[in-house]
């Protein structure tokens, strides 16, 4: 009895301290952590298992974000989250996405991207009445041809953060990108309104972009009765 007692409590222990080094490992990196949580959002998110070294893990895996999203409790901004399957390989997307001035292509909002450095970039989207807004965001984690995520630092027109995965297909039909995107509100307009600051609502954006991007990757070019130009 004593023996099987014995066992069981090992058993016991064995999986609380699983769980333990999970959460340790998700959320492990010291003061990046602590400011990430502090966050509430999916930028603290990303913050805090970036801090961790571990945030392709932790985000490329839906259930562990979302334990972490319910851990911190994410706050009441803009979170779309999107999926779209191109018939082309990963290397592909990847080195296309990464350079952040080919997303005015297929982005219809965006105005401009310019990088700066390896880490940073300059963006400026369309606004209201031929306004534009603009900030600054920096790269967080970076896995070729895999993963980027990337959050706009602080002083941004409208504080944003995301990732985008690239995955490879099942069936060989090429790859799964999708991208997880959060805006937060400036100053404090409710997300009705911020919806309309590029004209359509965000989760209509992104997969719009998205198809684009489809259509530009596979075909070379953009078919649109828009007047949008040619991939080239």
């Amino acid at each position: 009895m004593a023996s099987s007692s014995g066992n069981e409590l090992s058993k016991g222990e064995g999986a609380q301290a699983g769980e333990t080094e999970r959460w340790a490992s998700l959320l492990g990196g010291g003061a990046m952590v602590l400011m990430g949580l502090s966050q509430r959002s999916l930028r603290g998110v990303l913050m805090a298992v970036a801090g961790g070294g571990l945030v392709y893990q932790g985000v490329t895996k839906q259930s562990t974000i979302q334990q972490a999203q319910e851990a911190i409790g994410i706050s009441k901004s803009i979170k779309v989250e999107k999926t779209v399957t191109i018939n082309k390989p990963a290397d592909e997307l990847y080195r296309f996405w990464h350079d952040f001035e080919n997303l005015p292509r297929f982005m219809k909002h965006l105005k401009s991207v310019t990088v700066q450095n390896d880490k940073r970039s300059h963006w400026i989207a369309n606004a209201p009445l031929d306004s534009s807004v603009e900030w600054d965001a920096d790269i967080l984690e970076d896995r070729e041809n895999e993963f980027i995520s990337w959050a706009s630092v602080e002083g941004a027109d409208v504080e944003n953060s995301g990732f985008i995965r690239f995955k490879k297909a099942p069936g060989d039909r090429g790859t799964e990108v999708k991208v997880v995107l959060e805006y937060s509100p400036p100053g404090g307009a409710i997300a009705s309104v911020f919806a309309k600051l590029f004209g359509e609502e965000p989760e209509q954006q992104i997969g719009d972009d998205l198809r684009r991007f489809k259509m530009l990757m596979e075909a070379g070019e953009i078919a649109t009765t828009e007047g949008q130009p040619k991939g080239g």
